[in-house]
């Protein structure tokens, strides 16, 4: 009798316990991925002047005040504090501590946190699913265009996305191995992503405990017990600042910015909180100070096509259906393994980050703007960069043929949606990935014999990413230098919505009957660019400064004529109404767009600025952010970002005058779309019946140390 032994099975070629040794090629394309990153983000990095002016005149004051550095003081004076907490500002104000303020030394650390977190995904993907996933996961991610955007710019979101990824990097090593520091270290590190931009890391908490309750290997019992380790020490990481701050007696610490009673409970849970999902958001950037109720007027229409729409598309949704494709075609794939299975916890990691985080962009009716789309890079990326290792190790099935076929050809059509919105731009792409798209999903369908499939594979590689690339490209040659940026050609601001005044055609575009001339679609400059001046400079190198001759409106957010043309560019009153460009406002600024004094005003505001507390004081942030960044010396913002937070009372503003602490008001700033808060007018009117009037440069200044 013959016995016929069957070759025992091979472990599966995607678990981590199963994987081989490092090829030889993985870490030189590693080096290589991660150069081209920072290399790439470094490029034009200039070109952004200060950015978000409301955070770098907070990264200024950090720098030169520890006070104002542990609180995120808008000014060294300490009069308020930034809308968030302070984390994000650490990072830049310790490199401005170092190396002295300069926009370089502000955002380079923003480059540098885009490098460690395309290394963290590559590491998380390849832990379960091999190196190639992991380097195309990381690709894909920086080639993302809203990643590259906030990856060079000061706003919150570069240190929160860094932060979200590095947790669920903690959670795969808990995850493969059930040790409690991993637990521990997931919510630590969810913790400090609360303190960088508060709630908005909370919503991948659920993700995290859920896959660890069902994957994790201890029995359920220690799974639960080491859960409430790692939310004891979220509470921890996140509670110490919140906890001095409540516990500061509020007389000796700066008003809490964005909030209406001074409390950063209030904040978190308010403004920065439910507020932004119901839209009740007292001291938001709408009529009389708030949304109507509702929400959503100023900031686009909610539903579940929200991140392909006009305003959210450009900016993240070309590989959106790849990756929902992947994660069904990993669950699949995984479906019976053991509940302790790696990749199939880590495709629920990432599939539950991009579908709850999507649903909450999609649905929350308050404050939204394009670039928080950025929370979604990873995920996204991960799921694309697992798909296509699956896909080729699993192409011999026609069903996972047929997937692959269906990522590829969805993406194809979203590429050619979203390139069509903005059609002349490379006009010729488009139709260059629908017609390889089109071949390259035919050819997945087919079973190819070696080469043939690799040049298909190539092929689907080529569609997929050529879009996303050449959206960055754009993105990396424009500057943005506004509260609100967008990435690529594409023009947003507002959700959808153009300011009060405005009409025709989208702000900051070539064209449009009624529109704003001098922003050029493509390149971001302004036509206000002085002669040897960056993009986004007045010609003496001034970071946001498009040109200082414009008509300043009234004490109020500078004119927005009826024309469809704001005073904002010396040279034509237009340029930079999109996010990507200088911004709105004149000399005096406005509250979505940082003021650009004059030599003659800023010589005014140093003469013996520094015998005061305060320099100037003036009507909301980013007015006073321009002067505050000129001088280097503090500036009150009055009634915080955009003039509706109660600080300082008139009381508290009148005793600081005749304390001495304040030297200039500036005028011919500060008004939001709804109007002033009354605490701002009844500070402005005082002023205006006490104080005698001059004006620089068409900026309205009162010395306050010379009543009438």
């Amino acid at each position: 009798m013959t016995l016929t032994m069957n070759p025992p099975a091979a472990p599966a070629p995607d678990t981590a316990r199963s994987r081989p040794g490092v090829p030889r090629w993985e870490y030189p394309a590693l080096a290589a991925l991660l150069l081209a990153t920072l290399l790439s983000y470094l490029y034009n990095l200039g070109a952004n002047g200060w950015a978000n002016s409301f955070y770098s005149a907070a990264v200024q004051a950090g720098s030169v005040s520890w006070k104002a550095f542990f609180f995120g003081s808008s000014d060294a004076g300490n009069s308020i504090t930034v809308d968030k907490p302070p984390a994000s500002l650490w990072v830049m104000e310790l490199s401005v501590r170092i190396f002295g303020l300069s926009s370089w030394s502000m955002l380079v650390p923003q480059v540098l946190l885009a490098v460690a977190t395309v290394a963290l995904l590559w590491a998380t993907v390849r832990r379960s699913f091999g190196p190639a996933a992991g380097l195309l996961a990381g690709l894909a991610l920086a080639v993302t265009p809203v990643f590259a955007l906030m990856f060079r710019f000061n706003n919150p979101d570069a240190l929160l996305v860094f932060l979200m990824v590095a947790a669920v990097w903690a959670m795969m090593r808990a995850l493969g191995d059930g040790r409690w520091r991993w637990l521990v270290l997931t919510g630590a590190l969810i913790g400090f992503g609360f303190l960088a931009k508060q709630l908005q890391v909370m919503v991948i908490v659920p993700v995290l405990a859920l896959v660890y309750l069902f994957a994790g290997p201890p029995k359920l019992g220690k799974r639960i017990a080491q859960l409430c380790a790692a939310g004891a020490a979220m509470l921890v990481a996140a509670g110490w600042w919140l906890l001095a701050v409540e516990l500061w007696p509020a007389d000796s610490r700066p008003y809490i910015g964005g909030s209406q009673n001074n409390s950063i409970i209030e904040l978190t849970l308010g403004y920065n909180g439910l507020g932004r999902l119901n839209g009740h958001e007292t001291g938001s950037v709408g009529p009389g100070g708030e949304l109507p109720p509702g929400g959503n007027g100023m900031w686009g229409q909610t539903g579940i096509t929200r991140m392909f729409d006009q305003m959210q598309g450009g900016q993240i949704a070309w590989l959106i259906p790849a990756a929902l494709v992947a994660l069904v075609a990993g669950l699949l794939l995984r479906g019976r393994a053991a509940r302790t299975d790696g990749p199939r916890a880590q495709a629920l990691l990432w599939g539950g980050w991009l579908l709850v985080t999507g649903l909450v962009f999609s649905f929350m009716a308050g404050i939204f703007h394009q670039y928080y789309t950025v929370a979604l890079a990873p995920a996204i990326a991960a799921l694309v960069g697992i798909g296509g290792v699956l896909y080729w190790r699993n192409r011999s099935r026609w069903w996972v043929r047929l997937l692959a076929a269906v990522a590829v050809g969805l993406t194809t059509a979203t590429a050619w949606m979203l390139l069509s919105r903005t059609a002349d731009f490379v006009p010729w792409l488009r139709w260059t990935i629908l017609v390889t798209g089109i071949v390259a999903t035919l050819a997945l369908l087919v079973r190819l014999p070696g080469r043939a499939a690799v040049a298909a594979a190539a092929l689907a590689g080529v569609v997929a990413l050529s879009g996303p690339v050449a959206y960055t490209v754009d993105t990396l040659n424009s500057s943005h230098n506004s509260p609100i940026p967008t990435a690529g050609p594409g023009d947003g601001m507002f959700g959808g919505m153009r300011p009060p005044g405005m009409r025709g055609g989208a702000p900051g575009m070539d064209g449009g009957p009624g529109g704003m001339p001098g922003g050029d679609g493509n390149q971001g400059a302004a036509s206000g660019m002085g002669p040897g001046g960056m993009p986004g400079t007045d010609g003496r190198g001034t970071p946001g400064a498009n040109g200082r001759d414009a008509v300043p409106g009234s004490d109020g957010m500078p004119a927005m004529p009826d024309d469809g043309t704001a005073a904002g560019d010396g040279a034509t009153g237009a340029a930079g109404q999109n996010g990507r460009r200088g911004g709105m406002g004149g000399p005096g600024g406005g509250v979505m767009g940082a003021s650009r004094p004059s030599d003659a005003l800023v010589a005014l505001l140093t003469d013996n600025g520094d015998a005061y507390t305060w320099a100037a004081a003036t009507i909301a942030s980013n007015s006073a952010a321009g002067y505050q960044l000129a001088t280097e010396l503090p500036v009150m913002p009055i009634g915080g970002f955009n003039g509706s937070d109660p600080s300082p009372t008139l009381e508290q503003f009148q005793q600081y005058v005749e304390s001495g602490q304040i030297h200039y008001f500036l005028g011919g700033s500060g008004d939001g779309p709804g109007g002033r808060q009354a605490t701002t007018s009844a500070i402005t009117e005082w002023i205006q019946q006490n104080f005698t009037s001059k004006d620089v440069d068409g900026v309205t200044v009162y010395d306050l140390t010379a009543p009438k």
